[in-house]
């Protein structure tokens, strides 16, 4: 796969840190040969300037808040001006304020509820009406999101986190059809349980991980590396002939009944 990206330019949304999916995203796709853009909060922007100088070249960071239309309209239009088009998206964005995964699901409020909604899948919907008009006169592009099979079973202290991620594969599948004209494809991929910021705030995460590795095929849960690879084959040129997919990467957990 060396140099599936070359001279691909390619915004990736959701570093936090080094042991965000989406860094190791970055660093497999800056491997490959990828202009990229990285974009911040900022409470990480430290944090993502000494991660952005270890890659070479050197990313252009943005500051991006996915809340803020206007935001997201600066960075495309900054990605315009600085690189004339766009390749490929990675939406890495997803958060649900604490106090609704340290409660029962009948308790989440209609605020919490909004804010992962919006976060976690409107957002990607936002990328991609910004991503389009700078993918098509470079004949199509690719734009990937991160799952977890929280979207279609139910695990301890997800709770709005799962109702969200259901809502962002469904938003995969209607973004594919609706782009796919243009030759843009739209993908997830769903990752098995990894010890990342996001993972930090769900109660019990550590008996997710042991029983995933007691019952997955593999015996094993997945490392962030290996997301990535797999992650690079939806955003290049082998997957030409996908979209509107939900690739699983879980060591085959999804799988398994008991």
């Amino acid at each position: 796969m060396a140099g599936s990206l070359d001279g691909k330019v390619g915004l990736i949304v959701g570093v936090a840190n080094k042991r965000s999916i989406a860094w190791a995203i970055a660093q497999a796709a800056a491997r490959e040969g990828a202009t990229l853009i990285l974009t911040y909060q900022d409470r990480f922007a430290e944090h993502l300037q000494d991660l952005a100088a270890t890659l070479t070249p050197a990313p252009q960071l943005l500051p991006c808040d996915v809340q803020d239309d206007a935001q997201i309209d600066a960075v495309f239009a900054a990605i315009g001006a600085a690189h004339g088009g766009l390749d490929f998206v990675v939406h890495g964005a997803a958060f649900a304020p604490r106090e609704e995964l340290s409660t029962g699901f009948t308790n989440t409020t209609r605020e919490g509820f909004r804010v992962a909604l919006d976060i976690s899948a409107y957002s990607l919907v936002a990328l991609a009406r910004g991503a389009r008009p700078l993918m098509e006169p470079r004949g199509g592009g690719s734009i990937l999101t991160l799952s977890y099979l929280g979207a279609t079973r139910v695990f301890p202290n997800y709770n709005v986190m799962g109702v969200a991620k259901a809502a962002l594969e469904s938003t995969v599948r209607y973004l594919a059809a609706d782009l796919g004209p243009q030759n843009i494809r739209v993908n997830a991929v769903s990752a098995g349980p990894i010890k990342t910021l996001a993972a930090a705030g769900i109660g019990g995460f550590s008996t997710i991980l042991g029983v995933v590795r007691e019952k997955a095929p593999l015996r094993r849960t997945v490392e962030a590396s290996e997301v990535a690879e797999s992650s690079l084959f939806l955003l290049g040129p082998a997957s030409s002939g996908i979209t509107g997919e939900v690739l699983m990467v879980d060591s085959g957990y999804h799988a398994v009944g008991m």
